[in-house]
């Protein structure tokens, strides 16, 4: 087996998919595992190489050989060669976004394998592994920061990642002066949880939606009367809708959402309000004036905890890692099933 671990091309992104202490067991299966140096990874390289791990030069995945199993997180460069191997990583190509069809097409025309990480699920559907708590946590946060700035007259200016989940909670306390109220979808998932945990650390009681009340399928006018929407449910086929599009000129105390979720290219999106995610650098979208509506719709919150969410996600992921000698099956064969589906 060889496993290759990619840095990530991305800007803004120091997370990974695996740990030193992680790669440790691969190697300790006889397995060969390259990790590529990455200046900007939250976990040194040294560390890898005295994990066992061979090191390479970023980038260098695309000369690896055919038989490597690429180890990665976020979106490949979009430069349209054709991908013939094997990828582990967040495709976000199956939900109707027009880049996925792209992607796809570049596995189509090299021959490669996605094994989408979203995908990636036990024999109930249930996803093995998942960022969800910590972009629930972040996400929260930034959104509740967005509502303080508000009250001053002020947007959110640009957000960096922080030293910690502790750092986070003590800036988003200094800036709100009151308490706003806040509505959760999906407060029993796993981003829920986490968005959940934030806005009671800051001394906010939120509302929490599930199934339950979303069941009905909608109109959902209760949505407004909150000051901050937290969505942290994922787009797919037949989900309500929460916000219509026209929601900026209803009467409405509504003025800030967090679409933690973020998927505004999809078909499926329950965020009509807008179709473009937001940035670090510009964390929020104003797409109403008089009363203010923001979104916040950044798309790798967790890399703004890229400490804790990196070793939370590496150890759900590493018992399905250490399965891959046995591809075809379990989750792994499921995902390629999914992949093979959407071809």
């Amino acid at each position: 087996m060889l496993i290759w671990m990619r840095s990530e091309p991305r800007e803004n992104e120091a997370r990974a998919p695996m740990t030193p202490k992680g790669a440790a067991q691969l190697v300790a299966k006889g397995w060969r595992v390259v990790v590529e140096d990455a200046l900007e990874r939250c976990i040194k390289t040294e560390e890898y190489r005295d994990a066992g791990c061979e090191i390479v030069s970023a980038g260098a995945w695309v000369n690896a050989p055919s038989d490597a199993i690429i180890l990665g997180l976020k979106e490949l460069p979009e430069d349209g060669t054709p991908l013939r191997h094997r990828h582990i990583m967040f495709g976000h190509a199956y939900k109707g976004q027009a880049s996925g069809r792209t992607l796809l097409d570049r596995f189509k025309a090299g021959g490669g394998t996605l094994f989408d990480l979203e995908y990636l699920v036990d024999e109930t559907g249930r996803r093995v592994a998942a960022f969800g708590y910590w972009a629930g946590y972040a996400g929260a946060a930034l959104s509740v920061m967005a509502w303080g700035h508000q009250q001053r007259g002020e947007t959110l200016k640009v957000v960096d990642a922080f030293a910690s989940a502790e750092a986070m909670k003590d800036q988003v306390r200094g800036t709100i002066d009151t308490i706003p109220s806040a509505l959760i979808i999906g407060a029993l998932g796993r981003v829920g949880s986490g968005a959940t945990d934030l806005c009671k650390a800051v001394g906010m009681t939120p509302t929490g939606w599930d199934m339950a009340q979303t069941a009905h399928g909608g109109p959902f006018p209760e949505i407004l009367q909150h000051n901050i929407l937290l969505n942290c449910i994922l787009a797919h086929e037949g989900a309500p809708i929460f916000v219509q599009a026209d929601a900026g000129t209803a009467k409405r105390k509504l003025s800030v959402i967090g679409d933690i979720a973020c998927d505004p290219q999809s078909a499926f999106s329950p965020i009509k309000v807008y179709g473009q995610t937001t940035t670090w650098d510009v964390p929020t979208l104003r797409v109403h004036d008089a009363p203010p509506l923001d979104v916040m719709a950044i798309d790798n919150l967790p890399s703004l905890l890229p400490a804790e969410s990196t070793d939370d996600f590496a150890r759900q992921l590493l018992p399905h890692l250490l399965m891959l000698d046995q591809v075809d099956t379990g989750v792994w064969g499921r995902a390629q099933d999914t992949f093979r589906t959407h071809l």
